[in-house]
């Protein structure tokens, strides 16, 4: 006799909203006929796929990075410099991917030993030092200056021009990468990470190989990372090291704190969420101009006000809140998840 095991309210919660989410990004084209409105949401979709690596690292395993601004720099440069030299715009892109990768695999073989605040230093002083060559190393780089006229994406001979092209290109590598990581988490390895972020020495001790795996798992989400810049760059069409500061990688970081630990769907709404505050007055009807400038202004100081707030009154994030509901009206249950933020027992 077969049993069947009744889904939890999280995966309840997971498939709603992704199923939300797919029929949302399918009818945005057709619905918003506005080209500013599509390159908003184009944008989103890439920051999607930074936060869906950083979150396989962040909300699954429990390790924290300040410095995933400078892995989304290196996939930036590194595919620009290439499409500026003539390349092929697929074998940039998978070029730019490896640089980040490379990156995140040295960094990681001598920084994932150590464990909390420590790991979190090593991070952020990684991102410092890529800043700083990204604003001086001229003959990579561009400099202060950064790089101009860099070619958009092109498909066997077919070059994506148009909002509507560049949105379902992005969306697309953004379903992929969900994809990717929502196979890892579901299957064998996502149960390890969970181990890792719930007990590292216990799970050490039930026979995972901690240290691989957690160096596989940042690997990963440095070459996602890479790939959220890769595709910015040839979608904007110009690079500047401003857009990879310690402030981005903080960014990032919040919108996976926002969404909750393990939990890919939240961090893909508090992804939305966070990415359109700055364009409040295109996404919002009716928001006056001064109120839209007053939150650009203020918009450094809102999101460290967010994870203040998420810390102290949302530890499980928005899937925690949206899971708290479900169980309400009786959407299945399970254990509480761990609050984010909570390091791993060393």
């Amino acid at each position: 006799m077969t049993v069947r095991r009744r889904p939890d309210r999280n995966e309840v919660l997971s498939i709603a909203l992704v199923a939300a989410g797919l029929i949302a990004v399918v009818l945005i084209p057709f619905v918003v006929t506005d080209r500013y409105l599509l390159r908003i949401f184009t944008l989103v979709g890439i920051n999607l796929i930074l936060v869906t690596g950083l979150c396989l690292l962040f909300g699954y395993t429990g390790q924290v990075s300040l410095g995933h601004a400078a892995f989304a720099g290196l996939g930036a440069y590194g595919s620009a410099y290439l499409l500026l030299a003539g390349w092929p715009w697929l074998v940039a892109v998978a070029c730019g991917v490896a640089l980040a990768s490379v990156g995140g695999l040295l960094l990681a073989m001598p920084s994932l030993r150590l464990k909390g605040h420590y790991l979190a230093m090593a991070t952020l002083g990684f991102g410092e030092i890529m800043f700083v060559f990204f604003d001086n190393a001229e003959w990579f780089t561009g400099g202060s200056d950064g790089l101009q006229g860099i070619p958009p994406a092109s498909l066997g001979g077919l070059t994506v021009t148009t909002p509507e092209g560049n949105f379902w290109l992005v969306w697309a590598f953004a379903s992929a990468a969900l994809l990717l990581v929502g196979n890892v988490v579901r299957l064998r390895p996502g149960r390890a990470l969970r181990a890792i972020h719930g007990s590292e020495m216990g799970a050490s001790a039930c026979g995972i190989d901690t240290v691989r795996l957690k160096i596989q798992v940042f690997v990963i989400s440095a070459g996602l990372a890479g790939l959220a810049g890769a595709l910015s760059a040839s979608y904007i069409g110009s690079l500047s090291p401003s857009s990879f500061t310690l402030h981005r990688s903080v960014v990032y970081l919040t919108m996976v704190a926002l969404g909750g630990p393990g939990s890919l769907a939240g961090s893909a709404v508090a992804t939305v969420l966070l990415t359109l505050l700055p364009f409040a007055d295109a996404v919002i009807p009716g928001i006056t101009t001064s109120a839209a400038a007053t939150l650009q202004d203020w918009e450094p100081d809102i999101y460290g006000l967010v994870l203040i707030l998420v810390m102290l009154l949302m530890p499980r994030g928005i899937s925690g809140v949206l899971s708290s509901a479900a169980r309400r009206i009786g959407l299945g249950g399970s254990a509480p998840e761990r609050p984010v933020g909570e390091a791993s027992t060393p």
